[in-house]
Order: structure tokens, then C-alpha cells, then sequence
């Protein structure tokens, strides 16, 4: 049986958020029907949550240098460069804005023939997260969120701009925040020595 927003789920079938639903009931962890796990568990802590609070594009530029002949047929494909970071700060004790910058240049030689650039972001609600979880959780699993959604963008931007749509492979996110904890590790070794 499925179940219905206002009975204890959000719309989305996730846990409810505490608000009250449409009859006006808290639907909070006291409303639990008797014999139903206890959402604050044993220990007296309530389980780890993230959510999405919000996405947004907060910039996009296109540039098509040569055109139009750069849209003319029979022209060898460019080599793109594709460059990724991700930043984050606090903007309360448990909400985060991130945001995934994507550039993306095709070159015919030494020749720009496009040049895409994206800040795309979100907020996010992270409660109840042991803290030496809490940069990995902002610098890997937050912008893995968001990815597929930039990446729509890009992709779209570019066949606007009257090329293929440029389809980035996915990103490990993960792999990324290891080298820049190394290479903070090693700066901090070169700074103390």
C-alpha cells in the first residue's frame, strides 16, 4: 500500500520533515503509531539526514568565437579541456551552499572554437552527521547531487551554441577530495618543516 504525503511521508516517500501536514498534525516522531521503530534510536540520537534545499545556476556563459565558420560541416572535431572544482561554506550551523564550477574549451589548434563556463549550486540541510564526516559528505556526495543537472546544462548550452551537446563522463567526486586532502597534507608538511 502506498502511502500518502501527510501520513508520515513527504512527497518524495522520504521520512516526514516534521512540518504539519494538510489536517494540521505535527506528524512528528511522537506521532509513531505503537510498535513502530523509534526514528531516534537507542542511543538517543536521531539518524544522519541530507536534503536538497534549493538548486540554482548561478552562471553560465557561452562563447562561440569563430562563428559561423566554426558551424560549417566536414571540420575535424576539437579537443576539449574540461576543468572541475567544487567550493562550499556555511551558511548556518546545519545548512551548506555548493557549488560545482564546470568549464569546459574546444580548441582546433591553438583556435578557442567554444568555450563554456557553469557555476552551478545547491543548499543543503545536513543534520546529525558526526563532524569528521561532514567535509566529505560537503565535498563528495553534495556535488555528486548536483552533477547530472550541470551537466544538462552544459550539454544543452553547447547545442545551442550549435555543436554536438558536450556530454562530460561522470566525475569521481571522491577521487577528487582525496587529491586536495594530499595536497593539503603536503602543503602543511612544507609550511612546518
Amino acid at each position: 500500500m502506498a502511502s500518502k504525503p501527510g501520513n508520515g511521508d513527504t512527497a518524495d516517500g522520504g521520512p516526514h520533515s516534521g512540518t504539519p501536514d494538510t489536517q494540521g498534525n505535527a506528524g512528528g516522531p511522537g506521532d509513531a503509531p505503537a510498535g513502530a521503530a523509534d526514528p531516534i534510536g537507542a542511543a538517543g540520537q536521531k539518524p544522519p539526514s541530507m536534503r536538497v534545499l534549493a538548486q540554482y545556476m548561478k552562471d553560465l556563459s557561452f562563447e562561440n568565437p569563430k562563428a559561423p565558420q566554426s558551424l560549417r560541416s566536414g571540420q575535424n572535431p576539437p579537443k576539449v579541456d574540461i576543468a572541475v572544482n567544487v567550493n562550499a561554506r556555511t551558511m548556518s550551523a546545519t545548512d551548506y551552499e555548493v557549488e560545482l564550477h564546470l568549464e569546459a574549451k574546444a580548441l582546433d589548434g591553438d583556435q578557442v572554437t567554444f568555450a563554456v563556463e557553469l557555476v552551478y549550486a545547491g543548499i543543503f540541510k545536513i543534520e546529525n552527521v558526526p563532524q569528521q564526516a561532514m567535509h566529505p559528505i560537503i565535498l563528495i556526495e553534495c556535488p555528486r547531487m548536483l552533477f547530472p543537472f550541470a551537466r544538462k546544462i552544459l550539454a544543452d548550452a553547447t547545442q545551442q551554441g550549435g555543436f554536438p551537446p558536450l556530454l562530460i563522463d561522470p566525475i569521481d567526486f571522491a577521487g577528487m577530495y582525496q587529491q586536495r586532502v594530499q595536497q593539503q597534507q603536503a602543503q602543511e608538511r612544507t609550511t612546518s618543516a
